[in-house]
Parts: structure tokens; sequence; C-alpha cells
């Protein structure tokens, strides 16, 4: 029995969808909710698994092209695999059709069935799957055996060498292309397309300005060293920076509601709610999943959630729910290094806070030099809406509260 393989119904807002990757080729075997390929809408990632164990017999679309909910991608049989073998007299020797019956299982076509850490270090290797045999469960890659492959893939040119007296005489071919210029045009991923697009949005509609102030770290560096290991049996997760910046800016966001506020049309919504974004960087591009709630959520509540919300962006799994929404956002671009930048709004909110790396310096402390770790921090907010007077107050809260964290415990 043929099973149509077809594109899901699309999130809400999105026409179309881009067929992003195949994970098998037509004649492999398929199980039942086995991944079959991959969707990159201009939001999130979809996945379109397979509803029958069998064997994929048909690609109709090919990567790179465009879909649109309903349409038919590809056809998989149903029960198809136990007679796949007899297409093998075709190709001559019986051992031979045994060993291609079996191959499957050992080496899987390009990231057959594996898991998404698997998965993303081929990409980073350039390596094919099919390459490598798997020593997994039921023949799947481990990282262990990409690492392995990439360390023999890397000795053998050692040996070239001794032959490359034979090659010598296409030096002359090998100058000339050393002298070449080349280009490669590939087309704009949906989800760049779409962050474009919010960028330009963003400078278009918002009178966006940014003001600066610096923050000394010392004291939440104190509290991180001192609770450290008990906070991580306590909640099964680290304790970093990012969750005292969301406390911080959710005790000024409540001092300083126009900040949290939205502009629809000629009205100003001043929401009630604290739901906060926390930029993500990732290989499709930045994404903003948002922390429900916030308000009500505890140090360690923040930081699983920000863990799970990371893990889901960086496996292409969030969902429009976990990126929908958001009153206020946070990006760090303090992680790659960077001293200071001016964030780029995300609308319709009407403030983004920025943090950046953090620099040993040396600051002055009740008349005396001393060395401190220290962070810039920049707001930009939009003008239409917050006032210079208010967007300043605001960062020089949030200040306050991470150099004297006990405002955090007493709301001041």
């Amino acid at each position: 029995m043929s099973i149509e393989i077809k594109v899901p119904n699309l999130p809400e807002s999105v026409s179309e969808a881009t067929v992003a990757t195949w994970h098998l080729k037509a004649g492999d075997r398929v199980a039942r909710e086995q991944n079959l390929v991959d969707l990159e809408t201009d939001k999130v990632m979809l996945e379109v698994p397979s509803t029958a164990d069998g064997v994929l017999t048909e690609i109709r679309v090919q990567a790179g092209q465009t879909v649109k909910a309903g349409d038919v991608i590809g056809v998989v049989s149903e029960g198809a695999a136990a007679a796949a073998p007899a297409a093998a007299p075709a190709a001559a020797p019986s051992a031979a059709a045994k060993s291609e019956a079996a191959a499957p299982a050992a080496t899987s076509t390009d990231d057959d069935g594996q898991g998404p850490a698997v998965r993303k270090l081929l990409a980073e290797l350039g390596l094919s799957a099919s390459a490598i045999t798997g020593t997994g469960k039921g023949g799947r890659l481990t990282k262990e055996d990409v690492l392995a492959y990439s360390e023999k893939q890397k000795a053998a040119p050692a040996a070239a060498p001794k032959a490359a007296p034979a090659a010598a005489p296409a030096a002359p071919v090998a100058k000339v292309a050393l002298g070449a210029r080349t280009e490669q045009r590939v087309p704009m991923t949906r989800i760049r397309a779409r962050i474009a697009e919010r960028l330009v949005e963003a400078q278009a509609t918002a009178a966006m300005l940014t003001t600066f102030n610096e923050v000394d770290l010392k004291a939440i560096g104190d509290i991180r060293a001192k609770y450290k290991e008990p906070f991580e049996k306590a909640h099964g997760v680290k304790l970093g920076f990012m969750s005292f910046f969301v406390r911080a800016a959710i005790e000024a966001l409540k001092k300083y509601p126009a900040v949290n506020a939205s502009i629809d049309g000629s009205d100003v919504v001043y929401h009630a709610y604290y739901d906060v974004g926390v930029a993500v960087s990732t290989e499709r591009g930045l994404v903003v999943p948002v922390l429900r709630d916030a308000d009500s959520l505890s140090l360690g509540d923040i930081e699983k959630a920000i863990g799970a919300l990371g893990a889901k962006a960086r496996a292409n799994k969030l969902t429009m729910e976990d990126l929908t929404g958001g009153t206020f956002s946070i990006t760090n671009g303090g992680v790659f290094g960077s001293m200071m930048s001016t964030p780029i709004l995300n609308p319709p909110q009407a403030a983004i806070l920025g943090m950046h790396g953090i620099f040993d310096r040396p600051i002055a402390v009740n008349g005396q030099v001393v060395i401190r770790p220290m962070m810039y921090l920049a707001l930009t907010y939009d003008h239409r809406l917050i006032d210079g007077r208010e967007a300043v107050l605001f960062l020089k809260h949030i200040k306050e509260c991470l150099e004297d964290p006990a405002r955090l415990l007493l709301s001041l």
C-alpha cells in the first residue's frame, strides 16, 4: 500500500515552506515515526515523520524547492521492505544482493535516523553518514564513530607526500588556481530572509535610540562562587549570569511600565505581565524564544527554562508558541566577546537590553582604584513611547539591582 507524504498544516501566518533536508533517499527503509524530511519556514523548522513502516519509494520535491500545506512531497510503500530483495536479481550475483540489503543497517544514508548532535557534527566536519560505519544501536552512528573517522581522514594525507613526485608536472595548473577568484551564490534561507525583513522593519518604523551604562558584577560573581555547588545540586542546573539579568530587568520593568509596553496604531498597550525574550544564536540565525510569566520564576526556574529553550533552538525544535509574544527582550553579545553594541528592537516591543563581555578594569571605589569585573550595558528603546529620562533611569535601576543583589529579594 502506497502512502503519500504530505506537507503538514503550517503555523499561523506562514503560507509556504522550503524543503530543507531529506534524511533518506528513494529506496531506503523507513520506520514508523522516523523523520523523513525537514521543512524550513520563516520561523521554525518542521519535521515530517513517516506514518508507517516500509520503504521510501519516491521523492517528489527536492531540497530547496518551495511547498505549501497539503502538497505531496514523497511516497512510502507500506511493508515494502520485505520485498526489496526481489529487485536484486537484476543486479546479478546473489551475494551482492545480500550485501545491498544489509547495508542500510550498518551505514544508513546521510543523517538517516541520526540524533541532532551527530547531524550537527557531520555538518561541521563536512562528512557523509554513508561513508562511516556505525557502532550504535541498530547500526546508528555515534559521535565517537564520526570523530574517529574524521581523525583517520586527517591522518591519511600524511602519507600523500611520498606519492607527490608523480604529480609534480601538474604544478603549473596549481599555480594558476592559486590566483583564481571564486564566488558562490546561494539562496537566502527563509529564516535569514525573515530576520532581514524584521530588522529593516524595526529601522523603518521605530524611533530607535540607545543609552549605555556599566555595571560592576563583583557582587553577582561572589554569589555565584559561594553558592555554585549547592545551587546545582538543588536545581540540577548551573547558576549563570542570565537569571540575575532577567530578574533585574523585571524589577525595572515593574518600576517603569512604559518599557514593557508596545504601540498598536495610535494606542499604547501596557502589559501587566512579563514575557521576556532571550536571544539565542543558532546555525540558522538569531531566534528569540520567550520566557512566559518570567516574574513568577525563581532563579533556578529561569536557568532551566533558558537552557531548555536554547537546546530546542539549536536542535531546530522550537515551536511557534516558543517564539510568539514577548514584551521585552535581552540579548547577550558578551558570549562572543562583544565589548559594546547597539541592539535592534524586536517589534512590536519597545525596548531591548544588550549585555556584553565581562572584562576586569580599574575603577574608583571609595576613592581607591580597584580592579573589578565590569560589563557595559545597552538599552535600545523606541523614543516614540519611551522618553530619555525613563530609559536612563530604567538602565540605572538594572545596574543598582545587579550591584546590590539584595534589591532583587526585597523588590527595591
